[in-house]
């Protein structure tokens, strides 16, 4: 039925310009959806290199006496970026699951308009949609959708106000952060420690300090920094 209703009535352009734009929309939040997941998965590979360098610096510490003020210094270094990444991965997951909803929305959006012939605006939509705009990550993108929904009717403005970046912790509560990951990833490292079978004494020739390589913690920390300020510019 619906076939020979195609062939008999004209298209009606209205409900083509709507199909279209909803094609558009679905297709830019399913752009930023990937882009979040990607700039997600970059941030726990940062968090990983993190924690594998205060394990290391701490090691090399215990190793050395002589060495374990600056080797301190560098945990509680690392600490502080794994900090950081752990927020950024945070606000991330907390932008997806905005993008989510959005774009069940706008779906219910465009196929209340195809049942009714109409569409009413969101409130809901705009708030979430004016949130991600802010956003560094997305705002180019949301903006675009922002327009494209603003054409369909289903927002009626968009905000581009820039969210603050969480602020600063005082100092004490920081100190006190950072101790609380050092204290979880040690421990974790001794008790992995603890239960691996003893390993065999190293061959006295080639001493154990020289199988190690020891990587540039200046320029692994300048590594860490470029990736986390490329995700939020």
């Amino acid at each position: 039925m619906e076939a020979l209703r195609a062939v008999f009535t004209k298209p009606d352009p209205q409900a083509q310009a709507c199909c279209k734009l909803a094609r558009k929309c679905n297709a830019l939040l399913r752009t930023n959806i990937r882009k979040l997941d990607r700039d997600i998965n970059n941030i726990k590979q940062a968090e990983a290199k993190a924690r594998q360098l205060i394990i290391s610096a701490d090691k090399r510490g215990q190793r050395d006496p002589s060495r374990a003020a600056q080797a301190k210094k560098e945990v509680r270094m690392y600490a502080g970026e794994l900090i950081r990444a752990r927020r950024q991965t945070a606000r991330l997951h907390t932008a997806k699951a905005q993008l989510t909803s959005v774009q069940m929305q706008v779906s219910e959006a465009f196929a209340v308009r195809k049942i009714e012939g109409s569409i009413k605006s969101s409130v809901g939509i705009m708030k979430d949609v004016n949130k991600l705009i802010s956003l560094p990550a997305l705002a180019v993108t949301m903006r675009e959708l922002g327009t494209e929904l603003m054409k369909a009717g289903i927002i009626e403005e968009m905000v581009e106000d820039v969210l603050p970046e969480d602020g600063e912790m005082l100092e004490d509560e920081a100190e006190a952060e950072v101790d609380k990951v050092l204290s979880q990833i040690l421990k974790d490292k001794k008790e992995t420690t603890a239960n691996l079978p003893a390993a065999p004494l190293p061959d006295p020739e080639v001493p154990a300090e020289e199988i190690e390589e020891e990587e540039d913690p200046e320029e692994m920390m300048d590594q860490m920094r470029d990736r986390l300020n490329a995700l939020r510019s």
